[in-house]
């Protein structure tokens, strides 16, 4: 048995969870998009937070008991493994797909139409199974781990081909995709790591190499250990714009503030202003050196200039969320954007875009005016101290970062501005903490 102590910030576009264990170090965390039930995310998200908790756990011990090949499984079985455990649930979800298209398509009123209609899905996932060991394999990128955009994107090509104008259309393929994708994000698969990882080991030591391969029985023994470990769940805590649609204790419920303002400090410790740019809202907080909130500012009345914005822009543009930062930099002359109010975004978009100007200048110029309001909120709140950490998922876009970076230069004067890969985390991570600390008090 292992003691666990888990936090989950259930935002408004994406769900994380953070598991710790009892000396206080992040062994686990998962990412899902959030959904209408607010329950079932949360579920989803622990479920994935304990696979990664496994994973860790998997390989530290191989790590002490294969030192002999810690190169070898460095470079090659801890990726492997990963990657072959991923294709794995992905074709468990895919499988859960085609059995919810098929109770869609039987609802329809002719026998004849069904059958068709069920043929042709039938096709599509088929190919699909095939396309997943492409996406899944060694050295591949893909634009998204979310079950719903991999998939999607996939079954939307396709259905575009099996489309017929005067028979099953392009449209009903999509009535059948959307209904099903509801079903299927409202299963929560616990239990995976236990159900997939015995064939992704096999397939990853068939792959292996020899110095790795030498040493299958213990990596059998270490993996099953990993497997069975019961892992006790001896704190939560939980955060984030769908905090009150938690399944938990109100004393187990913290305030977005404090969860992102202790798990900055967690970070880096010597953070003492904090901007979180969520999907939803925008946070400007101050800190003491003990990572105690001193005073806030938050902007949760509308998505101006926060993820969905984004995520708005994206879709008008036809391009990744991801995607914007790196388009943005590629900017020559920066365009002056006068809104970043999601209501009038896609025709101002669309004016500018129709005089001629390209869509990097005017994206400089949105992550600029996006950055702006944010400034605003910072001075209200106090200010930019040194030290400066950026948190949320908007903290993972490469412009948005270069044009704090250079707001606050100038505003402020040279200020040390923390970013992490993991700054999306960065509220799941306050909320462990405070489930930890809450059962070191009860232990006390």
């Amino acid at each position: 048995m292992m003691e666990v102590y888990v936090g989950i910030d259930l935002g408004s576009t994406t769900t994380k969870a953070i598991v710790l264990d009892d000396g206080g170090h992040v062994i686990g965390q998962g990412i899902t998009n959030s959904r209408s039930n607010y329950v079932i995310a949360s579920k989803v998200v622990r479920e994935e937070a304990f696979v990664r908790t496994r994973f860790t756990i998997t390989r530290e011990s191989a790590l002490r008991a294969v030192s002999d090949a810690g190169v070898a499984l460095e470079a090659d079985f801890f990726p492997s493994i990963e990657r072959n455990f991923r294709l794995q649930q992905y074709l468990e979800q895919l499988g859960a797909l085609h059995d919810a298209m098929f109770r869609v398509a039987e609802t329809a009123r002719h026998k004849a139409y069904v059958d068709d209609l069920k043929s042709r899905l039938d096709a599509m996932c088929s190919g699909m199974r095939n396309d997943a060991r492409v996406y899944f394999a060694p050295g591949a990128v893909r634009k998204s781990d979310f079950f719903r955009d991999l998939a999607g994107a996939d079954y939307m090509a396709r259905a575009e081909a099996m489309a017929e104008p005067k028979g099953i259309t392009f449209d009903t393929l999509c009535g059948v995709f959307d209904s099903a994708i509801l079903t299927v994000e409202n299963i929560t698969f616990e239990g995976a790591f236990e159900r997939h990882i015995g064939v992704a080991l096999e397939d990853t030591l068939r792959e292996a190499p020899p110095e790795v391969r030498r040493f299958s029985d213990r990596l059998r023994d270490i993996v099953e250990s990993a497997r069975l470990l019961y892992l006790s769940e001896s704190g939560t805590a939980g955060t984030g714009y769908g905090r009150q649609r938690l399944p938990f204790p109100k004393e187990q419920i913290r305030s977005e503030i404090l969860c992102h303002g202790l798990g900055a400090h967690a970070m880096f410790p010597g953070t003492r202003t904090v901007l979180d740019i969520g999907g939803q809202d925008t946070k400007a907080i101050q800190l003491d050196s003990e990572g105690l909130v001193t005073s806030f500012q938050m902007n949760d009345r509308c998505a101006a200039g926060c993820g969905r914005y984004l995520g708005y822009i994206a879709d008008e543009m036809n391009v990744g969320v991801h995607e914007l930062g790196p388009l943005a930099q590629q900017s020559s002359q920066r365009v002056k954007i006068n809104s970043t109010c999601t209501v009038f975004a896609g025709a101002e978009l669309r004016e500018r875009l129709a005089l001629g100007q390209s869509r990097e200048d005017i994206l400089a110029g949105l992550h600029r005016a996006i950055i702006l309001r944010a400034m605003s909120l910072l001075a209200r709140s106090g200010g930019v101290r040194d030290e400066f950490t950026f948190t949320g998922g908007v903290a993972k876009n490469p412009a948005a970062v270069a044009a704090l970076h250079d707001l606050v230069r100038e505003n402020y004067g040279k200020r040390t501005l923390n970013t992490s890969p993991d700054s999306i985390y960065t509220g799941a991570l306050g909320a462990a903490l405070f489930a930890l600390r809450a059962a070191e008090r009860r232990a006390a």
